[in-house]
């Protein structure tokens, strides 16, 4: 195991090298001015009244007067250290600023990810079992009706009918925590929290329902014809312990490789949720960098972001080990 661990590793250097790569000329070919959107919000000015000598002298306080080659150079030998410079709208540290909102929308996403298997591998595993029946139909239905609805506009419909709108009053719209909640004791702030949480979460996950039910429903019936498992069945096992124990097992095997692009495809979904419930997340504050043309926070957020898929591509491989007893470290026994 350690030897593989290595091996994988070492395998994440060049490809964070190449992401890192398209990143940074990416986002300096992306249209707009980085320094006259830092004066015009620094000196509330327009366009046409800053000189080139405060263009040029800007230019040269943030390093932009480099090429484009040695400025890349600059940001690799920084981020090496995990120092990605200063954020072009206030001048703190780009670090210290993910540092405060990237454990939120970790912590958000995490959860969903929870709630997504937690119901969608059942959901799953009862449409494959009752394939055909009004039951699975009927579920089936209402979970492509949930898929096919955008998840900017679930959020207001939930702001509106249960958020304080015209209608109920349940849940809170704005924020984590209540004012003052940072003084409560932990469970009470933990409740607080959770409750808060409720709608973001309903939106980051009602539409992976019906994709993960329906892929693990695939992958079961399709395990549920081989002869394994027909053999179980002609040794008197009852029908649960078959599924359970015996098709189930195999069949998680492609839920699991899913499982590796959800992390980061979920922070970059938190964008729009997050705005919308004013959630301090990283998903906000890279909607906040980009309007204000912070080269330096986009950048960070996009690295650190395709850092964690490669995290979560390692993670499925290491459980697949747990899964499956016929895969090892070292390739299949």
């Amino acid at each position: 195991m350690r030897d593989y661990l290595i091996k994988r590793f070492l395998l994440l250097i060049p490809t964070m090298l190449g992401i890192t790569i398209i990143t940074f000329f990416i986002i300096q070919l992306a249209p707009g001015n980085p320094v006259e959107r830092k004066l015009q919000l620094d000196e509330g000015i327009k366009s046409e009244a800053i000189t080139k000598q405060i263009v040029e002298e800007t230019k040269k306080l943030y390093g932009l007067d480099k090429p484009i080659y040695e400025r890349y150079w600059i940001w690799l030998k920084q981020i090496v250290t995990l120092d990605f410079g200063r954020s072009y709208k206030d001048h703190r540290p780009v670090i210290d600023k993910i540092a405060e909102r990237l454990p939120i929308t970790i912590t958000l996403n995490i959860i969903s990810i929870f709630v997504i298997y937690l119901i969608a591998i059942p959901l799953g595993v009862y449409s494959a079992v009752k394939t055909g029946s009004f039951m699975e139909r009927s579920t089936t239905f209402f979970l492509f009706i949930l898929y096919s609805i955008p998840s900017f506009w679930m959020a207001m419909i939930l702001i509106f009918f249960l958020g304080g709108g015209e209608y109920w009053n349940i849940f809170p719209v704005y924020g984590i925590l209540s004012p003052g909640a940072e003084t409560y004791p932990f469970f009470k702030k933990a409740l607080d929290f959770l409750w808060h949480i409720v709608l973001p979460v309903f939106c980051l996950t009602y539409g992976s329902f019906a994709y993960l039910s329906r892929f693990q429903k695939g992958s079961l019936l399709e395990v549920l014809r081989e002869d394994f498992v027909r053999t179980a069945t002609a040794k008197g096992l009852p029908p649960s312990k078959v599924i359970l124990r015996h098709a189930l097992r195999n069949a998680l095997i492609p839920i699991i490789t899913i499982l590796a692009g959800i992390l980061p495809a979920m922070i970059g979904g938190s964008v729009i949720i997050e705005t919308i419930f004013s959630i301090p997340g990283i998903g906000q504050l890279g909607f906040e960098s980009v309007l204000a043309r912070d080269y330096p926070m986009i950048m960070a957020i996009a690295t650190i972001s395709a850092f964690l898929t490669l995290l979560g591509i390692l993670f499925s491989d290491i459980v697949y080990v747990f899964v499956d007893p016929r895969i090892s470290f070292g390739g299949r026994r």
